[in-house]
């Protein structure tokens, strides 16, 4: 009899909230050149995740992989990310992203921020991506012929024009020469500044000087980003106005930058890694371009250069810092 209570008592009991399913557990995995996370915008894109309900230790892992500049170890990593069947793998720039692509054409990849993901063979088109990667996009021809314009306007009157680029990158050599072409259709030269290390900061802005340069624009690359107080401070001492992609520039030193907000391209990011964790297909998932660019301006370095700066850049600009 007390069997048979025991046996009633199991079946008509209610299961303990151990027994229930456990909430799945997703990993991400990370992919960069950089030798260490870049704290504002590793944020920007945890709080993303965050406010869509992921968090780190209760219902996310983040493998984080860091190449420190080496594009071999770039590869070794891409191939490690899967074979830890990560679900996503959030990779940026276009170099990485192609090393991603390279390990893997079934984990879904979502870029935080590229060059022309078309023009470099990423995605199918931006509507349609199809294939593993989706994202966001901030660079185009576009960006390019406006910062092109922009130099014109702050520097009246100029003829030749530098752009500071990594010899070492695989998209590098295609930036230069769209770039050149912008330049020549607005009547500008162009002198290549090839730069391979931080070490060839100082010849770059040497051979700026003596090719008679009125400006230098600064490509976009993980090498002059995360050198970019070293590199401001070059720029100073050669007295050429440089005109830079992102906020960080100007917020270190520099004189300008026109280009998207790389925090909230970061943050944005999440949402792609959301749709696709509820089970979207990457290839389905248009990419995303920014509607908004920032002009942030540096009166301080302007003053330092002896630059009067045009009152129509002056009322453009969102931020002016002091």
């Amino acid at each position: 009899m007390t069997a048979l209570i025991c046996i009633l008592w199991l079946l008509l009991s209610p299961l303990p909230a151990s027994g229930q399913e456990p909430a799945r557990v997703f990993r991400l995995g990370t992919l960069s050149l950089n030798a260490r996370p870049i704290p504002h915008l590793q944020e920007a894109f945890m709080q993303g995740l965050r406010e869509l309900g992921y968090v780190e230790g209760q219902n996310l892992v983040v493998e984080r992989r860091f190449a420190a500049g080496n594009l071999q170890r770039l590869d070794e990593f891409a191939a490690e990310l899967v074979l830890l069947k990560v679900d996503v793998i959030i990779a940026a720039p276009t170099q990485v992203v192609q090393a991603a692509q390279r390990a893997t054409k079934t984990i879904p990849i979502v870029m935080p921020v590229s060059g022309d993901p078309v023009g470099f063979g990423l995605v199918a088109s931006l509507a349609r991506p199809g294939g593993n990667v989706t994202g966001l996009s901030a660079l185009g021809p576009e960006l390019s012929n406006k910062q092109v314009e922009l130099v014109k306007e702050l520097v009246p009157g100029i003829v030749r024009v530098g752009l500071l680029w990594n010899a070492t990158s695989s998209v590098g050599a295609i930036h230069l020469s769209r770039m050149r072409d912008t330049a020549q259709a607005l009547s500008l030269q162009l002198q290549s500044l090839e730069v391979k290390s931080v070490e060839d900061f100082d010849k770059a802005f040497a051979a700026a000087v003596n090719g008679r340069v009125g400006a230098v624009l600064v490509g976009d690359d993980f090498l002059t980003f995360n050198n970019r107080a070293r590199l401001v401070e070059i720029a100073a001492a050669a007295r050429l106005p440089a005109i830079y992609l992102w906020r960080e520039y100007p917020e270190a030193g520099g004189l300008i930058s026109y280009g998207p907000n790389l925090r909230d391209l970061n943050r944005r990011a999440a949402a792609y890694v959301d749709k696709i964790l509820k089970g979207a297909k990457p290839g389905d998932l248009p990419i995303e371009q920014p509607t908004t660019f920032d002009l942030l301006i540096n009166l301080k370095a302007a003053k330092a250069l002896g630059l009067r700066l045009p009152q129509s850049i002056l009322l453009r600009a969102d931020q002016i810092i002091q």
